[in-house]
């Protein structure tokens, strides 16, 4: 997929999902935590790291909520203020204070609470525009989760963390193309259905 391409995909459907009202995103929302809320990959995970919604991204607040009810530690994507284009990944509590990066996506403060590195994390919910059912993911374009994920390539028996893609059923197109720097995904959760992809 040319540049051009990817681009024109990106911008289309990153405009379908803003288009979304608050009560179909709110309905999409609790049918993604009801199905994976009772997932085994779900439940055997005690170290999660979700994500705020912005920009009509899957909202995963029914989830989180169902994670701490169920005592399990929740996590953040934190800008990394050393490494360009890497995460970190800030404890998130309700009382946790948050505040904009340089996006104007809220994150808790990084001076406050202990970094939780990513290898140590069971299950890492990751936001996504498109992906497919090979496990391929596009993103907003920064780079972000494959860079901080790249030891994966490097670690063929490390089975930590499980990297889930939420989205929307209609983010789902037949094929996207595959970096040598991309970070497959193992599955991908979406209002209708888990696709897991045996990785």
């Amino acid at each position: 997929m040319a540049p051009d391409a990817r681009n024109t995909l990106r911008k289309a459907l990153r405009q379908q999902r803003r288009e979304l009202s608050a009560h179909q995103q709110h309905a999409a929302a609790l049918d993604l935590d009801r199905i994976l809320g009772r997932h085994p990959l779900f439940l055997r995970s005690r170290h999660i790291a979700l994500y705020l919604p912005n920009d009509g991204e899957m909202d995963l607040t029914p989830l989180l909520q169902r994670a701490r009810a169920m005592g399990k530690q929740c996590y953040l994507p934190v800008l990394s203020p050393l490494y360009h284009n890497r995460l970190w990944f800030a404890p998130y509590h309700a009382d946790s204070h948050l505040s904009l990066n340089r996006f104007g996506i809220p994150e808790p403060d990084c001076r406050h609470g202990r970094m939780r590195p990513v290898w140590t994390l069971d299950l890492v919910l990751t936001p996504l525009v498109a992906f497919d059912p090979h496990g391929n993911r596009l993103g907003m374009g920064g780079g972000f989760y494959d860079r901080t994920l790249a030891y994966l390539k490097r670690r063929h028996h490390w089975r930590k963390p499980r990297l889930l893609g939420t989205a929307y059923a209609f983010q789902q197109v037949a094929q996207l193309p595959h970096e040598e720097w991309d970070i497959p995904l193992h599955g991908v959760v979406t209002e209708r259905e888990l696709l897991y992809f045996g990785k």
